[in-house]
């Protein structure tokens, strides 16, 4: 058994000991990578079905190859896909674009305040809403590919996650079963230990519970697997000829590639591996962070 099969192992437990202590069970579908990486590892776990909704939070900004490959998955696959956003800021016009738009001479700095505050109610807001069914979730009918009002409405108290604890400083600080108040808050102080694959399931009622089966995996190992498994990719990943690709995909406005000609998944392991990108973090073309901002944002209830 080599290194990628014990991790898919450990995933494949959490998966399952999250479906058996949570009724009220769903997976955030970033779209990326990682997402996409435990979206198959489900499909393992339960035998080619996931037997738990997947909830998408769109801000409206992210890239059309994106959406494009999320519902081409999710009708494939036969998925209970379910999206979520924040309508009334979208119609209202508050967020980043818009505003920089309006404001074109504005600061490097009002700049990042207005792009955390975008993220917290296109994101966080919209997520925290979606998840507690306090706002309008969308479903995916799997007869016609179009998505229609879901009439349920009742929180998700287990939320599965696809967050690796290398990736960004915040999410180190994770556990694989990790509390949040009522609110979606998250102490990062009091997380409960976890020892010898010993983890804390039963929690107080009202309690929300993010679950991460991703935890311990690298930027590498998600490739590799990516590859072993033939796992489909969203095309941004790679050099299409300008040479740059996205290393990490979220809102259009807000991120930049970087310089790769990695066309491929064999080329793109191959540059993890010569330690090309060694200085430079994964996230960094996600402008939205900043110095704290997605740890603040995963305070206030985002992945």
């Amino acid at each position: 058994m080599d290194h990628l099969d014990q991790l898919e192992q450990q995933s494949v437990y959490i998966l399952r000991e999250a479906f058996r202590h949570f009724e009220r069970l769903c997976m955030l579908w970033s779209i990326g990578k990682d997402s996409t990486v435990m979206l198959w590892l489900a499909r393992k776990a339960f035998f080619g079905h996931v037997p738990f909704p997947l909830v998408h939070v769109d801000t409206s900004y992210k890239l059309p190859e994106m959406i494009a490959y999320r519902d081409k998955l999710a009708f494939e696959y036969k998925l209970q896909m379910v999206v979520g956003q924040n309508v009334e800021a979208l119609e209202a016009g508050d967020t980043f674009p818009i505003k920089l738009g309006k404001n074109p001479s504005m600061s490097k700095e009002e700049q990042q305040q207005r792009r955390t505050a975008c993220c917290g109610r296109l994101k966080s807001d919209a997520l925290g809403a979606t998840l507690h069914g306090t706002g309008t979730r969308m479903r995916m009918n799997l007869a016609t590919g179009k998505y229609e009002v879901d009439p349920d409405r009742e929180p998700y108290t287990g939320v599965i996650v696809g967050a690796r604890a290398d990736e960004e400083g915040s999410r180190s600080k994770e556990r694989y079963f990790s509390p949040r108040d009522k609110n979606d808050n998250w102490d990062v102080g009091d997380q409960p230990p976890e020892f010898w694959n010993q983890f804390k399931t039963d929690f107080a009622p009202g309690t929300h519970v993010r679950i991460h089966p991703l935890l311990d995996w690298t930027e590498l190992n998600i490739w590799e697997y990516i590859k072993r498994e033939q796992i489909p990719t969203v095309s941004l990943y790679y050099d299409q000829g300008t040479g740059t690709r996205y290393r990490s995909l979220g809102c259009g406005p807000c991120q930049t590639p970087i310089k790769s000609t990695s066309k491929n998944v064999d080329d793109i392991i191959t540059e993890l591996k010569s330690g090309a990108l060694k200085n430079v973090a994964e996230r960094s073309g996600r402008l939205q962070d900043g110095k704290h901002g997605l740890e603040e944002l995963r305070r206030k209830g985002y992945m």
